[in-house]
């Protein structure tokens, strides 16, 4: 779809407006359309504008690493070099979390000798909650260092609170609260780019580090939303008494100097940030004399907000249930003042927020010792017992039934929000049927994983982060893993205490590029019995398909594993024709897959740390490269005769393939190959059966669309509003 030229007419105050997908860049355009990842583009551009209206002569630096559910950053940023190019931005991805960190730190040094090109970089550090506990070192030092004047650092933290796509369900507030770094907390896509850009006002006047929370339900979303920098407006507080020599980054600064500057005044000037902007503020007022005070942040807020509407609660009905809520944009630290006020007057307070309480913490401190203090509920009801629990996420459902069942055991209520709290304790109640068939997670058709997890008979095999990992679900004897990196260091504790002599170890190539290599150090330096087996995709898959940083090499793993000291290393390719003129290391051999297990019982039985590195394109990666013609498409294909079919399945056996279909016929089940899944593997003829047919030099038909004529099936008119 051409951007520039897919253009619709919407009704705008009364009028048709031309607009574009290319809005979504155009700082001109008003309102704009826009998924999550692109509004951080959009946020960059913004700030970018802003300081050149302001004269000041910046620069934008982005990096960090991939991970659900900011996995689709590297590829949105990568899609916008012209328009980042233009507004002196440069975006480098990290080889991983914490080095890409340390570069952002890089960005907020680069005026302290006086050899700076701009008079400041606005940097953003982008990392799933796994890459946030990894870099917690570098957090801790360069938030205590400081920012630029000019400069000023966002640190984006994709939370995966449910654990859809992460070995962990994580929460990444206490991390940051741990290097004493503030957290936003936006509650949509708009309030992304609106706290993006109070982020780095923030990060600049009290020289911090600052935090974004950036969960699913966000990051992922699409809207159309008013995102222009005139609308933004910042306040300098003006109750903070600055220190004489300023919050910033400096040279020759002690570590006591800044441990001091950073408790002494620093979190008070993020405080007073906060009270000067408004960030938390009181959204339902409750008529004069609320009794019953919500506070929530973020993603909950929102659930918050459903939940008052599926109790039928108006903003008439919570004034006369003396109900009023309080939006908290900074989760940490939370400002008092303003927690103060609202408490006021109040019998009890229900805080509202997903994982561990943050925000219920901070009130109770707060609030001590404060004369009528009101009853802070959250996690736990008044009486102790379980509310809104930590683990998992929260709903609505369970946030409405919180809410409901308070009203009508501590204040007034009317019949419309017991009888919607009595719908909704219903539904709940309901119990689900679970399926007959339990859908797990699988390998893509053609996927080289299904034949390189497998293992010689009696081996037992560690599995690791990256799509590979799902060889846990099947019988190969692969279970167990750790956090990316530490892929087979396990096996130096276990193995001495084991009976087992030796083990396989998963590691995929984004992952060994990432930082698997030093698990492999360690393990050649521990002197243990184990067989790596890097498993080398052309793409990190699992993320939508992006690049190595550096573009690695098989080439280049083997250099660097032999280097490293490994016993024996070997190369395993379905095609070795791609290895033709590559000069290995002497020490490396190269096999065919089809040698895959005599090659790893070789390997399993010599002492020491071995590695096989295992090659095959990505089966997705093949068929997008493909489609546009940068790879081969081989002109054959692989039918199942079900004449002769005698359906045995030892094909699904050999290839691990769900492009491989039951056939149902009167002499029983059969099976076929689903040519629109099939990536052209082959590896289903591994087995030895008659029924396989290779066609060649032939297409698949593909029936002619259907037309029907508009008289045929009239469709009305869409209703249009101004």
């Amino acid at each position: 779809m051409n951007e520039l030229t897919d253009q619709k007419e919407l009704i705008h105050d009364g009028a048709l407006r031309a607009v574009s997908l290319a809005d979504k860049y155009d700082l001109e355009a008003e309102t704009v359309f826009v998924t999550g990842t692109q509004a951080l583009v959009r946020l960059c551009l913004l700030q970018a504008q802003l300081d050149r209206k302001a004269g000041l002569k910046t620069a934008g630096f982005v990096s960090g690493y991939r991970g659900s559910p900011l996995g689709a950053v590297d590829m949105q940023f990568n899609s916008a070099t012209s328009v980042l190019k233009d507004a002196n931005i440069r975006f480098q991805p990290g080889l991983n979390e914490d080095l890409a960190a340390t570069a952002v730190w890089g960005t907020q040094q680069a005026q302290l000798f006086g050899e700076g090109t701009t008079d400041g970089v606005f940097a953003i550090w982008y990392g799933k909650g796994p890459g946030v506990d990894r870099t917690g070192d570098v957090f801790r030092h360069a938030n205590m260092a400081g920012t630029a004047p000019h400069g000023g650092v966002l640190a984006l933290l994709g939370d995966d609170h449910t654990g859809e796509s992460s070995t962990a369900c994580h929460q990444s507030e206490y991390a940051l609260v741990d290097a004493m770094m503030p957290v936003l907390n936006p509650a949509n896509v708009a309030e992304m780019v609106e706290f993006g850009l109070h982020g780095w006002a923030l990060s600049r006047f009290a020289g911090v580090w600052v935090g974004i929370k950036c969960v699913k339900d966000n990051i992922e979303s699409s809207a159309s939303v008013a995102l222009s920098a005139d609308e933004l407006s910042v306040s300098l507080p003006n109750d903070y008494a600055m220190p004489e020599d300023g919050l910033s980054i400096r040279r020759g600064d002690s570590r006591h100097e800044q441990e001091a500057r950073l408790h002494r005044h620093k979190i008070g000037a993020v405080q007073a940030f906060v009270r000067a902007n408004h960030l938390d503020r009181v959204v339902v007022e409750g008529g004069v004399q609320p009794k019953l005070g919500i506070v929530s942040s973020g993603k909950s807020y929102m659930d918050v907000l459903q939940a008052l509407t599926d109790l039928g609660i108006t903003p008439a009905r919570a004034e006369s249930l003396g109900l009023s809520v309080y939006k908290v944009g900074m989760s940490w630290p939370l400002e008092p003042n303003g927690i103060r006020d609202f408490a006021a007057g109040k019998t009890h307070i229900l805080a509202v927020e997903e994982k561990r309480g943050l925000i219920e913490s901070q009130m109770k401190d707060v609030l001590y010792g404060m004369t009528d203090a009101p009853v802070i509920i959250g996690k736990r009801d008044s009486d102790g017992a379980l509310l809104l629990a930590e683990e998992g996420g929260l709903t609505s459902t369970q946030i409405a039934m919180a809410i409901g069942t308070h009203l009508l055991g501590n204040t007034k209520s009317d019949n419309i929000v017991e009888k919607n709290l009595l719908h909704l304790c219903q539904i709940a109640a309901q119990e689900i049927a679970p399926l007959g068939a339990e859908r797990v997670p699988y390998f893509c058709a053609g996927c080289p994983h299904n034949s390189s997890t497998v293992l010689p008979e009696g081996s037992r095999g560690y599995a690791g982060i990256g799509c590979h990992w799902m060889a846990q679900f099947m019988d190969r004897e692969v279970e167990g893993f750790t956090h990316m990196g530490g892929e087979g260091a396990n096996w130096i504790g276990e193995s001495f205490f084991s009976t087992r002599n030796h083990v396989f170890q998963n590691v995929g190539d984004g992952t060994f590029n990432h930082s698997g290599l030093m698990a492999i150090r360690a393990a050649i330096a521990a002197e243990v019995n184990i067989t790596y087996k890097i498993l080398f995709n052309d793409a990190v898959a699992m993320t939508g398909g992006q690049t190595h940083e550096g573009d690695m090499t098989p080439l280049e793993i083997a250099e660097l594993i032999v280097a490293c000291g490994s016993k024996r290393t070997v190369l395993v390719c379905d095609d070795l024709s791609r290895h033709e003129g590559i000069n290995y290391p002497k020490q490396v051999k190269l096999y065919h897959r089809s040698m895959l297990q005599p090659v790893q019982e070789e390997l399993a039985a010599i002492e020491g740390v071995t590695v096989l590195i295992y090659d095959q394109t990505c089966a997705t990666e093949k068929r997008r490269r493909r489609k546009r013609g940068l790879m081969p498409d081989p002109d054959e294909r692989i039918f199942i005769n079900p004449e002769v079919c005698e359906g045995c399945g030892d094909c699904g056996v050999q290839s691990n393939c769900v492009a491989i279909l039951p056939l149902e016929t009167e002499l029983g089940r059969k099976r076929k190959i689903d040519q629109s899944a099939c990536n052209k593997d082959f590896s289903c003829v591994k087995g030895f059966c008659p029924s396989f047919v290779t066609v060649k030099g032939a297409t698949i038909h593909k029936p002619e669309a259907v037309t029907i004529a508009e008289d045929d099936v009239p469709l009305p008119e869409a209703a249009m509003s101004l």
